[in-house]
Order: structure tokens, then sequence, then C-alpha cells
């Protein structure tokens, strides 16, 4: 059995934990190069942390050229969606270029230092440009999309009460976001409520109880934004994806919990109050965006030919 403490939630947690939903969610308005920039710094942040659990381990990831190659994807990925900046071909075809070049210039980096990298020491420094780089890259693909028949019903559409344009690429990543929440609330409520089998050793206080109602509660919220987004059989297919994203979400906790657990760490860091890390609050976060996208750029076009 799982015991359930009972422990006031902190006002340093509670404090910090708004502060982080509210600044996560003008940087999604905002979208753009401040959603870029917003972006870039948490993944800055998450890197150093995990290359501080890497190290732990005795592990030496190059660390600075994983750092650099990682804003680089991210920039080209925004240049891509055409800003103004730059010929978004060409932007594109970079943005492709970063992840194999980069994994060349990461290993000639290790082979040039005193003491030759090993082979951890290039699976951590891949695995970082992959974990922090590429799948985050994912979350401005998502909201740099325009396509409005992804979301139908919010065509020509503007923000309650303002004269601020839906898109279709702003109202997925809020879905995106809103799933994953609905997965972390459900979670805890259920789990708290009615935890009674441990779901992996990896992290003792989830239970698979707990695991469920963070699904139902993401399949609910997905079902009600595929109707909202004007989806044909929208319900069906939103509740799929919230179900998807809810399992995504979990990978990404157990993910982070797993690296941790190997490091001997509680936390990642102590960068949030009452939170821990940055990787700590957005491990959820990390997978998501790939499917989200995936989902409604290839899968979701196959439901409307259907339909």
């Amino acid at each position: 059995m799982i015991p359930r403490p009972r422990s006031a939630t902190s006002l340093a947690r509670l404090a910090s934990g708004w502060a982080a939903g509210g600044f996560g969610f003008l940087v999604v308005m905002l979208g753009g190069w401040w959603f870029t920039l917003a972006v870039g710094v948490i993944v800055h942040l998450g890197l150093l942390e995990f290359f501080r659990m890497a190290r732990f381990k005795g592990i030496r990831p190059a660390s600075r050229t994983t750092l650099v190659a990682v804003q680089l994807l991210l920039v080209t990925t925004q240049a891509a969606a055409g800003s103004g900046w730059f010929v978004p071909d060409v932007a594109s075809e970079v943005a492709a270029a970063v992840l194999p070049a980069s994994g060349a210039v990461i290993c000639g980096w290790l082979l040039l230092q005193p003491t030759t990298g090993t082979i951890a020491d290039i699976a951590a420094s891949i695995f970082g440009l992959f974990y922090l780089g590429f799948l985050p890259s994912h979350w401005i693909k998502l909201r740099d999309l325009a396509d409005p028949a992804l979301a139908p019903s919010l065509a020509n559409a503007t923000l309650p009460g303002t004269s601020w344009p839906w898109t279709s690429g702003l109202a997925l990543t809020l879905l995106a976001c809103f799933l994953i929440v609905a997965t972390d609330l459900g979670a805890y409520a259920i789990g708290r409520r009615w935890g009674r089998h441990p779901l992996s050793p990896i992290s003792p206080g989830k239970t698979v109880e707990g695991a469920l109602g963070g699904i139902a509660s993401a399949l609910l919220v997905g079902a009600v934004g595929g109707v909202w987004l004007g989806w044909h059989w929208g319900a069906l297919v939103g509740g799929l994806l919230g179900a998807v994203v809810s399992v995504f979400a979990l990978v990404g906790d157990l993910t982070e919990s797993m690296m941790k657990r190997d490091a001997g760490l509680k936390d990642s860091g102590d960068a949030i109050p009452g939170h821990g890390g940055i990787l700590d609050r957005i491990d959820s976060y990390l997978f998501v965006p790939a499917v989200v996208y995936s989902v409604v750029t290839l899968v979701y076009p196959l439901v409307e030919r259907l339909s």
C-alpha cells in the first residue's frame, strides 16, 4: 500500500507554481521569437541540470558544444517558420542539418580533450541534444502552425474581448499544455485519494490508480478540446489525443526520475522554490510536443480524408 501524505502545500511552492504558469501562458500567447527565447532559456537551464546529473556519475559530456547546438536548433526552427529575418526554406534546411552536424562536432570535441571521451560521454552529450533540444523544438513548430484546417472553428476568430487573433498553433499549444496540467492534477487527486498499487519503483509516490486518473482527466479535456477546435469526430479524436499525451507526459516524468535516481539526487536542482530544479518542472513537457505535432500534422489529416 502507498502511504498518502497529508502535508499542506507550502506557500513558496504555490507562489512559484502560479508564477511559472503565468509566465508560460504569457509567452505562449506572444509566440514568435518571444516564445523561442523563453524556450531557449528554459532548456539552457535544464541542460545545465542534466549535465550536472551526468557529472555525478563520472561522465564528462561536451557541455558547451551541446549548449550552443541546442540554441542553434531552436533559432533555426523558428526561422524556418518565416519571420522575415531569414529565408524559410534555407532556415529549414539548416535546422534539419543541426542534429547530424552537432553529433559530429560533439564527437570531434571529445576527441580533442586531454582525456579522450568515452561512450558514456558521447551518449550523454547527444542525448542532451535530443532530450533538451530536438524534443523541445517541437513546441516552436507546434506554436508556429498556421493552417486554419487544424482548428476550423477558430478560423477568423479572436480571443474573447480582444482583437488578438486565434491561430491553429496558439490553440493547439494551449491545448497541449492543458492536457499536461489535466494529467498532473488528475493523477494527484486520484492517486492521493485512492492510490494503492505502486506504479514503478523509480517513483515510489506514483500509483497505478493515479496514472489512470491522469489519463482519464486528459481524455476528458482532450474530448472537449477536439469539439472546441471543430475537428471531425472531435470528441473521439481529441479524447484519444488526450490519452496519448497523458501517457507520454508520464513517460517524461518517469524518465527524469530514473535519471535522478541513477545520479543519487532527490531533485535536479533548486532553481524553483518548493519545486526543485527546472527539469523537475518541465519533465512532463519534453516528449509531448513532438507527439502532438505528429498527431495534428500526420494523423488528423488522415481522419479528415476519411470523414
